[in-house]
């Protein structure tokens, strides 16, 4: 199907009613995505260009620069997340769950939602196998946590043409690729619908620090500026915000207080939740006309 046969248009205003988690007006979540990056392959992202360009393996200083991300950076996160009492969801490669397995237990110890992100940090266009690859992940996840995942974040946002029916078809009840409402949609598949729950590409540390190049203070900015839209917008009809951090990213020293104060304004206002991709779907399809 093409993307506009998945879902009508249909504007924010005149919707029949929708509910949050706890009657919400304005629901949060924190997606901090867990990578593993394959050495023998070219590197997903890049901070230094090779001198003699191209794509060299090993390529040694880009996969340092995400390595720390996982050594360092994201126990600092995980201390801000901790200290405002915010349950995060983990998006989380199916390779990384044992590559990385403090950190899966970190999150399994907190209660953190774990969401599926491909089974390794790869174009999903690009996966040889691509229910395969769910299936792995899938199993990656559940043998570690005891439960499937609900909820999957494509690698990069990528999605082929078949990815909502396959989703559907694993047990999968929520998606979080298509960044196009501030509420979730329904998403027709080949079989039974799919929930999309908002993401975010403007909050999101990958194109405001790596694209766009900003200074590290505008993670701060943005999302601040993000919410306060959104919390007048959601005296009308509830909206959901999301936050993307990725520690390689903004769990840096030079980045992590802008993370933080951010976070610290949000938890700060009445009528906010902090909650999970899974929380959000389960709260709008208990309201949703049927």
């Amino acid at each position: 199907m093409l993307p506009n046969e998945r879902l009508a248009y249909s504007p924010i205003v005149g919707r029949p009613k929708i509910a949050l988690p706890g009657d919400a007006k304005l629901a949060v979540w924190v997606i901090v995505n867990i990578e593993e990056w394959n050495p023998r392959e070219t590197m997903p992202r890049t901070v230094l260009t090779p001198p003699a360009g191209g794509a060299p393996t090993p390529d040694i200083p880009n996969w340092a620069w995400h390595e720390y991300g996982n050594r360092v950076a994201f126990w600092r996160m995980v201390d801000v997340l901790d200290t405002l009492g915010i349950r995060a969801a983990l998006a989380i490669n199916g390779s990384a769950i044992r590559t990385y397995e403090p950190i899966s237990q970190a999150a399994l110890e907190r209660g953190w939602e774990f969401v599926g992100h491909g089974y390794s940090q790869k174009n999903m266009q690009k996966v040889e196998d691509e229910r395969a690859d769910i299936v792995k992940t899938t199993a990656a996840i559940r043998d570690f946590t005891g439960s499937a995942p609900r909820g999957w974040l494509g690698p990069g946002l990528t999605e082929t043409w078949e990815t909502p029916d396959i989703l559907v078809e694993e047990g999968y009840d929520y998606v979080c690729d298509w960044v196009l409402d501030d509420q979730p949609v329904m998403l027709k598949t080949r079989t039974k619908p799919i929930v999309n729950v908002p993401y975010t590409q403007e909050c999101n540390d990958v194109a405001m620090m790596l694209i766009q190049h900003h200074t590290a203070a505008e993670y701060r900015n943005r999302a601040i500026d993000q919410f306060e839209q959104l919390y007048a917008d959601a005296q009308n009809e509830p909206r959901v915000m999301a936050l993307v951090v990725h520690p390689y990213i903004m769990g840096v020293p030079h980045r992590l207080r802008y993370f933080r104060e951010a976070l610290a304004h949000i938890h700060s206002r009445p009528g906010v939740v902090f909650t999970t991709g899974s929380e959000i779907c389960d709260a709008y399809l208990a309201s949703k006309p049927a």
